[in-house]
This record gives C-alpha cells, sequence and structure tokens, in this order.
C-alpha cells in the first residue's frame, strides 16, 4: 500500500510598499527549491489559526510585525514528497523595516517585472492572480451577429478585460468577418483577445489562440510567438502537463459543475478542479456553471478566477 503523502498548509503574504513593489524571498541553501524566489510566508502549526501563523513567520523571518487583510489566492500542490496547499494573504499594513532574519535575500520586485523571477511551482498562480484578470469571457453561440456584437460591446464595457471568441456553428468567411469584428472591439477597448481553435486566423489579425483540448497532443511546439497569448482547454493531467509543455499562458479546466450546454457531462466538483490544479504550475480558470460570484470560492481552489459563456454574457 501505497503511503499517504504528508500534508503542509503554508500561509504567504503580498507584501507591498508605498511604491508599488512586492517583497520576495530568496530560498536558502539546504531547502527544497533552493535558490528560487517567493512571497515570504512559512509553514501553520498545528492547533494554530491561519492568521496567527502568518503574523508569527512574517516576525521570525523578517522582523515585522504584519496586519492581515483579504484572501488573494490557495493554491494546491503535489510535490514529490508532501502536499501542499499555499494560502496567500494581502497585508493591510505592518511596522518595522523587512530585513532577511534567517539568511534569506530579500528583493522589492515592481509588479509588472514579477514574472522574470524563478519561483516554485505554487508561487506561479500568485503571480497571475496579482496581475491577470480573474473572470474570462468564452463567447457564447451568434444568432444575430448585430445582437451578438451589441451584447459583446456591453460585456467590454462592463469590464472584461480577458475573451476568447467562439462560435463552433461558423466557419470561412462567416466566421472570419465576426472574429475580425469582435478583435477590432477588443483593440479599442485594450482587451486582451483569443480565438478558439483558428491557429491560422489568430496569426493572420495577430491576436492569441485558445487551443481545444483534442488539439493539444499534435502540437510539439507553442503555435505562437511570445508576443501573443496562448491558451487551452484541459480535461485530465495529461492536457495540463502537455500545455505547460507547450509554454501555454494559462488555461481552462472544467466542467466545475453541471451546465447547460453539457446537461448529462460528469463534473467535477472543487475537490476533482483542486486535484488537477495540483499538477500544474500554469494559472487556471474553472469553468462549468460559473458567475462572477463565484470567484472567491475559485480562488480558495486555486483557480485564477472563472471563465464562463452565460454567467458573463449580457442580457439584452
Amino acid at each position: 500500500m501505497q503511503t499517504p503523502l504528508r500534508s503542509i498548509h503554508v500561509m504567504a503574504a503580498v507584501i507591498t510598499d508605498a511604491r508599488g513593489r512586492i517583497l520576495l524571498a530568496r530560498r536558502t541553501e539546504g531547502r527544497d527549491l533552493a535558490g528560487r524566489w517567493e512571497f515570504p510566508g512559512g509553514k501553520q502549526e498545528p492547533g494554530e489559526q491561519p492568521e496567527d501563523a502568518l503574523v508569527r513567520e512574517l516576525r521570525e523571518e523578517l522582523g515585522i510585525e504584519a496586519r492581515v487583510g483579504a484572501h488573494l489566492i490557495s493554491v494546491p500542490q503535489q510535490y514529490p514528497d508532501k502536499r501542499l496547499c499555499l494560502e496567500v494573504r494581502q497585508l493591510t499594513g505592518w511596522s518595522g523595516t523587512p530585513r532577511g532574519h534567517e539568511g534569506q535575500a530579500l528583493a522589492w520586485v515592481p509588479a509588472d517585472k514579477l514574472t522574470r523571477y524563478d519561483m516554485p511551482p505554487a508561487d506561479r498562480p500568485v503571480v497571475a492572480a496579482l496581475l491577470q484578470p480573474d473572470r474570462y469571457l468564452v463567447t457564447p453561440e451568434p444568432e444575430d451577429t448585430e445582437q451578438w456584437l451589441a451584447a459583446f460591446e456591453q460585456a467590454l464595457s462592463e469590464g472584461v478585460r480577458r475573451v476568447q471568441v467562439r462560435a463552433h456553428g461558423l466557419s470561412g468567411d462567416a466566421w472570419r468577418a465576426l472574429a475580425t469584428q469582435a478583435v477590432a472591439r477588443c483593440r479599442q477597448a485594450g482587451v486582451e483577445v483569443l480565438l478558439n481553435g483558428d491557429i491560422d486566423l489568430a496569426r493572420e489579425l495577430q491576436v492569441g489562440v485558445h487551443l481545444r483540448a483534442n488539439q493539444l497532443a499534435g502540437l510539439v511546439a507553442r503555435p505562437l510567438g511570445q508576443g501573443a497569448p496562448v491558451a487551452a482547454s484541459c480535461h485530465t493531467p495529461e492536457d495540463l502537463r502537455q500545455a505547460e509543455a507547450l509554454g501555454c499562458d494559462f488555461a481552462m479546466v472544467g466542467s466545475v459543475h453541471p451546465t447547460l450546454s453539457h446537461p448529462g457531462g460528469e463534473a467535477l466538483g472543487w475537490h476533482g478542479f483542486a486535484r488537477l490544479r495540483e499538477g500544474a504550475s500554469l494559472p487556471i480558470y474553472a469553468i462549468g456553471g460559473m458567475a462572477a460570484a463565484d470567484i472567491a470560492d475559485a480562488r480558495r481552489h486555486g483557480a485564477q478566477g472563472i471563465a464562463a459563456i452565460r454567467g458573463l454574457w449580457p442580457a439584452m
């Protein structure tokens, strides 16, 4: 019988200075993943409350007295010898001057430079949670193009910042025309846009592509350059591993709950979603019965946020 992996709950903090820079600490020699940069914090002890653990760890590691604020994200991650949950909190403030009391190097990093730092797998989704949108609109099938475009523009005006344009019922010139119009509106609104499955048209329009799960196995390299986002729909650990191997920027996993579009489909539930999350370091959106009200719950299970069709599409 296989010995169960030990479980560890780690508390970490996003510590921001007056210039908006974020504090990272470098793991010291002799520790797992030595030399990598992480958000400061440490293990919660048995019987200890999460907030108390974080205050204690920051006092011991950095010499500061922290005031713990809102939850940002909890990232479940499985390593060869342990199962870890990294719970990350914002701070509302602190007193003292942060110093590496355990010999660790510290760095104050502008938010837009965080991705340049080599981090443990559990810390990478934290950076995405800080920098990237927490909702990902997947467009519904267009029945009337003018009405569809009007609803699309309304969704952009309501704050959607990342969009997947999908229209399985269209092909050829009709698909090209709709995608071109949607891309133009996204560019005008400053919204990131990806086309579902159509790598060639994405290259032509110089936008991102969202790969279907059945496309992943047939690719041996990232289909677009680093200037355009690449995402993937994933349903299995193998899908997620392939998405990471291809250099995808993020993934979409589901269905978390039963949906009207897949009424007979098997739903993962949040437990199943978290188990898939454990094996990947990509930012992952949860899809399937999601709405904006589910973002906090999604973040508690390791999601970047939610992806949705009906839950983010305006009623017209």
